[in-house]
């Protein structure tokens, strides 16, 4: 059974709207599922918040719970003598449109859309608004845009993310492999109900930066450090790819700067489009503090002075 609603959010019958705004705010952020992975316990905390906001964080379902018309669960209470309100029918079917088109006693019943997209602007960038794909068909609810920020990997190679809309539900999110930073994703019928049909959600992608890979397109660069025996030398050494790890051919005498090409490795879009490149960046790194040996031995070798700036000399 639900508890009082006032008792959730902390808050004492006489709380004011603001009162109640806030507090809701405060809880939400503390237990919403997003900052809490994983966690049962806050998850069901979330939900207990928004089913009491539902409740009177709407000023005109909160009169009605405070004269009993309604109960915890934002549900209609039963009538004496066989009487129904203004929004039941006969037989007591509930008749008329309903706020935004949600259940009665359903999450979203109290504060409007708008108003939970606008408490959650601050948690996770959500923000209700039409998706500027044109006119909205008569009666249809309105669509909701979030900003949902993806790791680097996950946009590349693609991925499953579960995400919690503002009215607590959950939705498994696919995100297709080869996703750009600024791309929207539409979720087909997820956004307000309405008496037309639900709006839709529109999710606005921001990739996170990765420490090591840049992408350009559908190819990914990286600069890629080994030792000045691999440059002189040359060898197999071991590159990191969106992928995973591959083999790596480094030529004899390479420069550092030069730049290796791995074909295929780089970002793949779908079946009917190749894969992108990898360009690999090479990098010479000395020994760390120095290394006397080294030092002598440049300094005795023939070859030290050779002109390294020959291309520099008309600038």
């Amino acid at each position: 059974m639900a508890r009082n609603p006032y008792i959730v959010l902390g808050l004492s019958p006489t709380a004011s709207d603001s009162d109640i705004r806030s507090a809701f705010r405060k809880l939400a952020k503390q237990y919403h599922p997003d900052r809490n992975p994983d966690d049962k316990k806050a998850e069901e905390k979330f939900k207990e918040i928004s089913a009491a906001f539902d409740v009177v964080g709407d000023p005109e379902r909160r009169k009605k719970f405070d004269r009993g018309e309604i109960d915890e669960e934002g549900k209609e209470k039963a009538h004496p003598f066989g009487q129904w309100s203004s929004r039941q029918g006969a037989g007591g079917h509930t008749g008329g449109a309903f706020r935004g088109g949600f259940d009665p006693g359903g999450p979203g019943a109290g504060a409007s859309f708008e108003d939970l997209s606008d408490i959650f602007s601050d948690l996770f960038g959500a923000r209700g608004g039409r998706s500027g794909a044109g006119p909205r068909p008569q009666g249809r609810g309105r669509d909701v845009r979030y900003r949902l920020e993806v790791d680097f990997l996950d946009a590349a190679l693609g991925a499953k993310k579960r995400v919690t809309m503002p009215d607590g539900r959950t939705l498994d999110l696919s995100i297709p492999a080869g996703l750009e930073d600024g791309q929207s994703l539409r979720l087909k019928g997820q956004g307000e109900a309405g008496a037309g049909g639900p709006g839709d959600v529109y999710v606005d992608i921001k990739v996170r930066p990765h420490k090591r890979f840049e992408r350009r397109g559908d190819d990914i660069h990286i600069e890629l450090p080994i030792s000045l025996k691999e440059a002189v030398l040359g060898g197999k050494i071991t590159a990191p790819t969106i992928a995973g790890e591959v083999a790596l051919a480094v030529p004899k005498n390479s420069s550092s700067g030069a730049i290796l090409r791995l074909r295929g490795r780089g970002v793949a879009r779908g079946k009917n489009r190749p894969a992108g490149d990898q360009y690999v960046r090479l990098k010479i790194v000395l020994p760390e503090g120095g290394d006397r040996e080294l030092e002598d031995f440049v300094r005795g070798w023939k070859g030290a002075d050779a002109p390294a700036r020959k291309d520099f000399a008309d600038v």
